[in-house]
């Protein structure tokens, strides 16, 4: 977990670092990635297999997954990276448990182009 927060940290590309203030540090960090409790993430497939990108979610596994962080680095962006981390969430996760977010504003179109339907 250790070697996986410092990546984390040295995100400073994705699309949510621009709001990294509310993290309020390394020990906030800290304790949002270990009380996650779906992590996925997407590196290239390269020596060094540098982290693009990243799902964290807190989940029963039985009827709801909040995703609390999807973002993926700007550089690897319009990929299909964000989608594939979806995906792979929901495939750990089953057709049985519902997916929940709230998007950041701006990110809207994102999710209903692929496909998740915006609740009032």
């Amino acid at each position: 977990m250790q070697l996986f927060r410092e990546e984390f940290n040295n995100l400073d590309d994705l699309f949510w670092a621009e709001i990294s203030d509310l993290y309020d540090g390394e020990k906030r960090l800290t304790k949002m990635l270990a009380m996650a409790n779906l992590v996925m993430t997407a590196r290239l497939d390269q020596p060094g297999r540098k982290l693009v990108g990243v799902a964290r979610c807190v989940t029963d596994f039985s009827w709801c997954c909040y995703l609390s962080e999807l973002a993926v680095s700007a550089s690897a962006q319009r990929l299909g990276i964000g989608k594939g981390l979806l995906d792979a969430a929901r495939k750990q996760l089953g057709s049985e448990v519902s997916l929940i977010l709230l998007s950041v504003p701006g990110a809207e179109d994102f999710y209903r182009r692929i496909g998740m339907a915006h609740l009032p």
